[in-house]
């Protein structure tokens, strides 16, 4: 009959519990690595390149001036100081409900609970926001078309040429977030359950339209106040 040695089974059943336990501990103080949203951060790095486009078109537009300041003296006579100011109060605040549509994003709440505000869920904010957006949009192209009965043209002289540039290029780049909302609402209706992946796609749609809030604030500074 086979005799066990039961001080060595003690000691080796001993040695593996320290082992397990201490494996354990090192696991349990090891550092979680909590990576960036690669999503987040390109949106991020896509924006900083718009960033130079903007400043390109900025730059041609001072440049532009600095030539011809008879023709700026003459053009920004025309211009609708009262209706622009009231159209990119309109785009401020459609930037204040988008936020809004984050906050609900990040609770999880894609859809609202009630009638209130405050049951207000991503999609009606988007919505909202959408519906600003557009307006926005409507305006600068009736100013579009009574600058061009007034013979303010893209062809007729350098302001009309650097004003249509650039407020045109920022009104295609409203018009891409208008459809950014769309498909973020959309996808809102298309998932069963709302989750970290649509929350995120919320997060940086709201990016896009900060920065491009941002960039008309800076184009009606210099276009309609620094006449």
């Amino acid at each position: 009959m086979a005799v066990v040695d039961c001080a060595h089974v003690t000691c080796h059943f001993r040695h593996n519990r320290k082992v397990t336990a201490a494996t354990m501990n090192s696991a349990s103080i090891t550092p979680t690595v909590s990576r960036p949203n690669p999503v987040a951060v390109g949106t991020i790095v896509w924006l900083g390149s718009e960033v130079m486009f903007f400043a390109g078109l900025f730059a041609i537009y001072f440049t532009l001036r600095t030539a011809a300041p008879e023709q700026w003296a003459a053009g920004s006579e025309v211009l609708n100081f009262p209706y622009s100011l009231t159209n990119t109060i309109i785009l401020v605040l459609s930037s204040v409900t988008a936020q809004f549509g984050v906050f609900a994003a990040e609770r999880m709440q894609p859809r609202s609970t009630g009638w209130k505000l405050s049951q207000w869920g991503m999609v009606e904010w988007f919505f909202l926001t959408y519906v600003l957006g557009a307006i926005f949009v409507t305006g600068q192209v009736y100013e579009y078309a009574v600058l061009v009965s007034e013979g303010i043209t893209l062809n007729g002289n350098a302001y009309g040429t650097s004003f249509y540039l650039t407020t045109g290029f920022h009104g295609l780049h409203v018009t891409g977030g208008l459809i950014a909302f769309l498909l973020v609402i959309g996808r809102a209706f298309a998932v069963k359950n709302f989750g970290h992946k649509e929350a995120t796609s919320a997060i940086v749609v709201s990016y896009y339209w900060h920065f491009v809030d941002v960039v008309w604030i800076g184009l009606f500074l210099v276009i309609y106040v620094l006449k």
